[in-house]
């Protein structure tokens, strides 16, 4: 059900909300989220936002320009995107974390200066329906790890036994998960990589280990945790000593602010965001040198002689492998010293000397095999499904299992870099596989990301649209497209991705002169329309729909304001505009070799349209190539036969 709309604050209200949030940010209770940003980077982000640059923002926000800061003026990203209407960068920002929540001055300010009611209408749903924080369901996943009983992923069990006024206690956790939040752990474990217990010091309230783990696991602490409480009915005090014996141990310096907030929900709300994100760092690092500096490249033909002990510095409990494509025939092989050698943490056992020389003239096909967690796989339900049902890989052995992931290595490591980090930076160029991979593994947030990074790049520069093909990188004087937007449609199909589906109509719509004669489109259309079964002259053809529907938009954008609907009105009468030429007159005039209409602007400055044809100026030109492109779309389906 949808959220009962709240009335905008007037204007005296949002200022007093103003003045009492800074007199908190100058105290220093709260964090500014939305701090002074004058960087040439964000600078530049800004003036893409004003543009609706897709791509470049989406460029600016890998490179990690903060999307929450504010320039002198006091906007922000967010602010600027929707004052413009730009209605797929305010959704992208908003996927990325950008803040719009209500009752703060610049939620407030967003939805006040949104050029239109779409955009309105997203920002007050999606901070009613979706949670600010980006990391939320990484960090909920994070604390679910403490009660995960199937599959089996811990391997460290934290023990304090039965003696004199204390009770017995065990916790099961994961040897890599402390390694990476804790440092005395991490020099620990690396030094004893076989241990499996690890006995807790008696004289510490049990209750005071239960609330540190909890904190390393990004569990919320609540007042409530910190009352007395445990077999031994340990005190408040006891227990806040107890926490701070365990946290100078383990070296965690910053659960006590953690508990100084508790009471405060927005204070305690800023906290807990700030030890996610501290935590992410901490698994990216761990991930970054165990699992992607402990990758083993080997020739695929001598992958299954990879042995791997379950004790090891990674603290792996499987193998992932993944093939890089096949090397055309004519390749020649470029020999790295990495390759032959052991990765630094000494994590495999070498599979022995890889021969330079060539196979029939080809480089040998080679594989890269990841050390990874299981803890960390099963957040895709095809890896848990693996990991529960009675298949090999859920067995024990003496060796670690080795996966094969049909994927390639620049693929995978997307893919565990989203499930280890919640993280999905890629280029272009891969985009679409990792769309599959991600539908393979069932990772539906990963399959949005890949579908906002497709659609965000993909669609260019705003300068480089209206009737170019793509955003043309000139290779030899030959335009390139920075993506297939065919395979995109088929993706959007196999996949049943929407969004995929609008970018590529609106991607088409905006070039459709360069598509339009082609027989790869025809084919497109054709296929779409071949997707309904049983068809009925009376059923349309989606994609075709969906491209003349921003078609339309592409012109009526640009001159709603100019008495576009007056111009587009085939009952108008041609002479109530005097400069305007109606497309009969053109095509008249052409017949009888004459230029159009007599007028004070001189022939050097008129402008050719898609047909060939003059015309006085660009709303004339406008005109003229939106009918010719709707008859050269009429002449399609004649030729095909379809009725749409």
């Amino acid at each position: 059900m949808d959220p009962l709309p709240q009335p905008v604050l007037p204007k005296f209200e949002l200022e007093a909300k103003l003045r009492h949030e800074n007199s908190l940010i100058m105290s220093g209770v709260l964090r500014d989220e939305n701090p002074l940003d004058t960087s040439d980077d964000f600078n530049e982000f800004l003036e893409a936002c004003r543009r609706g640059d897709l791509a470049r923002c989406q460029e600016l926000m890998s490179a990690g320009v903060n999307i929450n800061g504010k320039d002198a003026f006091d906007y922000t990203p967010l602010i600027v995107a929707s004052g413009c209407g730009h209605f797929d960068l305010v959704r992208l920002l908003l996927e990325a974390g950008a803040v719009a929540e209500r009752n703060t001055f610049s939620g407030e300010r967003c939805i006040y200066n949104a050029l239109n009611d779409k955009i309105r209408k997203l920002l007050i749903q999606y901070d009613y329906s979706k949670s600010i924080d980006p990391l939320q369901p990484w960090s909920s996943y994070i604390s679910s790890l403490l009660t995960m009983d199937r599959p089996k992923t811990t391997n460290i069990s934290l023990v304090r036994e039965v003696s004199q006024g204390c009770d017995a206690a065990n916790f099961e956790l994961h040897k890599f998960l402390l390694a990476a939040r804790s440092p005395y752990f991490g020099k620990k474990l690396l030094a004893m990589p076989d241990i499996k217990s690890w006995k807790l010091a008696p004289a510490i309230p049990i209750e005071s280990y239960r609330i540190v783990i909890r904190y390393l696991y990004l569990e919320e602490l609540l007042p409530r945790d910190f009352a007395g409480a445990g077999g031994a009915g340990a005190t408040k005090e006891q227990i806040f000593k107890g926490i701070d014996k365990v946290c100078r141990s383990l070296e965690v310096e910053h659960l006590w602010d953690t508990v100084d907030s508790a009471s405060d929900r927005r204070l305690a709300r800023q906290r807990y965001q700030d030890e996610a994100q501290r935590a992410q760092a901490q698994i990216e690092q761990f991930y970054k040198e165990h699992v992607i500096g402990g990758k083993i490249v080997v020739e695929t033909d001598k992958a299954h002689d990879v042995k791997v002990q379950p004790d090891n510095p990674a603290f792996a409990d499987c193998l992932l492998q993944a093939d890089e494509p096949e090397a055309p025939e004519e390749a020649s092989i470029v020999a790295s010293d990495s390759n032959g050698k052991e990765n630094r943490n000494g994590s495999s056992i070498p599979v022995g000397p890889v021969s330079d020389a060539p196979v029939n003239g080809r480089a040998p096909r080679r594989s890269v095999i990841y050390p990874v967690h299981k803890a960390m796989l099963v957040r895709s339900p095809y890896f848990h499904t693996m990991f529960t049902g009675p298949f090999l890989e859920a067995q024990d052995s003496d060796d670690l299992h080795i996966i094969k992931v049909d994927c390639s290595p620049q693929v995978l490591e997307v893919v565990l870099s989203f499930l280890y980090t919640d993280k999905a930076d890629c280029g272009l160029d891969i985009a679409l596989d990792l769309l599959y991979a991600a539908d393979m593994l069932l990772l539906d947030r990963l399959k949005t990301k890949a579908a906002g990074l497709i659609s965000s790049l993909g669609s260019g520069s705003k300068k480089k649209e209206d009737g170019k093909k793509g955003t043309a990188q000139d290779v030899g004087g030959v335009e390139v497209e920075p993506i297939n937007v065919y395979d995109v449609i088929r993706a959007a199909w196999d996949l049943n991705v929407q969004r995929l589906e609008e970018f590529a109509a609106r991607y088409i719509a905006a070039r459709l002169e360069s598509y339009i004669d082609e027989p790869e489109f025809a084919e497109m259309i054709q296929e779409s329309a071949s997707r309904i079964k049983n068809r009925e002259e009376t059923d349309t053809i989606e994609l075709l729909d969906d491209i003349r529907y921003y078609l339309s938009e592409r012109f009526r954008m640009r001159f709603e304001d100019a008495g576009w609907e007056e111009m587009m009105d085939e009952n108008a009468n041609p002479q109530a505009d005097g400069g305007v030429v109606t497309e009969q007159q053109v095509l008249s005039d052409q017949e009888k070799g004459k230029q159009p209409t007599d007028s004070a602007v001189p022939k050097s400055e008129w402008i050719r349209t898609l047909d060939g044809t003059f015309v006085e100026d660009e709303f004339e030109a406008e005109e003229a190539n939106y009918q010719i492109l709707e008859g050269k779309i009429d002449e399609l389906l004649d030729r095909l036969k379809l009725d749409a």
